[in-house]
């Protein structure tokens, strides 16, 4: 085992015992050794029993790096902490419990590439009239599949853009090209969703969407991993979409954010406001600033002491 010395804001996030905590941490500021020695803290207090730990992270190589410290610091044998990205987290949960929400859980993940071919034989399935040109009928498929990412970032279902095209404006020349428009697209997001289950096919998308699904149509499933999880952490918060934000607010709050339960909130994330390297793909720096108002009362840890300078 090894001792890891730290100064006195990181003794103070490291030792938090409840309630939420927000931890603001630039680079060089000892981050991840804080998160890190949280987990193993909360551990040896008895807090909590390892599985009862979830720790979730954005690269496989930075959760990877977690378990590393950890099992350096514990005893041999011990049981480990939930620590994972957060679609493998997803994607646990979904082998587990996805029967409930109608999934085939031996579905395989989908890549890039295999996504393009996917959409690609169902080409001519689809409601497409502007985006499949007659004479480039595969032109907008890379396209498509930005869209119908994008708008899994923004935890927006088939049937949630359905219901926007539904609602909007047709009066004038522009509106009704804009509703002929996004109704095709709307009708393709759906279509391409129900291929992809009857299929048995998921893309990485896919994986945080049917969790919250699921979370939402079952609420028993959604009680049983609040009743598992006693503390949450969350590294590299600033770099959050959406969705995965909204994962989180409901495996601590319920789904409806109002914490009916009365469940300790024990959550924990550590943001760089000055560092949103995911921006590109719906990460938004606002992550911090809604954590504020979601959690009124969390505790704010600034650690300024730089190790790298």
């Amino acid at each position: 085992m090894v001792q890891i010395r730290l100064n006195e804001k990181q003794k103070e996030a490291v030792e938090h015992k409840e309630g939420p905590l927000l931890i603001i941490a630039g680079a060089g500021t000892g981050k991840t050794s804080v998160i890190t020695q949280r987990v193993i803290h909360i551990m040896k207090s008895k807090w909590a029993k390892p599985a009862e730990i979830l720790a979730l992270t954005f690269t496989e190589k930075a959760a990877e790096e977690m378990v590393e410290r950890i099992d350096i610091e514990m005893e041999y044998g011990y049981e480990e902490p939930w620590v994972s990205t957060f679609h493998a987290f997803c994607d646990r949960v979904l082998h587990s419990d996805g029967h409930y929400i109608g999934l085939d859980t031996n579905y395989s993940l989908m890549t890039q590439a295999q996504s393009y071919i996917f959409m690609r034989k169902h080409i001519f399935d689809f409601p497409l009239d502007i985006f499949r040109p007659q004479g480039n009928p595969t032109q907008f498929i890379n396209d498509l599949i930005k869209h119908f990412s994008r708008l899994q970032d923004e935890d927006c279902s088939p049937d949630d853009y359905l219901q926007f095209v539904k609602e909007l404006p047709q009066k004038t020349d522009e509106e009704k090209q804009r509703y002929k428009e996004l109704k095709e697209l709307a009708e393709t997001y759906k279509m391409y969703s129900e291929f992809k289950i009857e299929e048995s096919k998921l893309d990485f998308g896919d994986l945080i969407n049917l969790t919250l699904k699921l979370f939402r149509d079952r609420p028993s499933v959604l009680r049983k991993y609040q009743d598992k999880f006693k503390y949450i952490l969350v590294d590299e918060f600033q770099d959050t979409n959406y969705t995965q934000n909204v994962l989180v607010n409901t495996l601590v709050l319920g789904k409806d954010y109002k914490n009916e339960r009365k469940l300790p909130r024990n959550l924990t994330v550590v943001g760089d406001d000055d560092q949103a390297i995911y921006k590109f793909r719906g990460a938004a720096i606002s992550n911090i600033l809604q954590f504020k108002e979601r959690y009124p009362d969390a505790k704010e840890i600034v650690l300024t002491q730089n190790y790298r300078s």
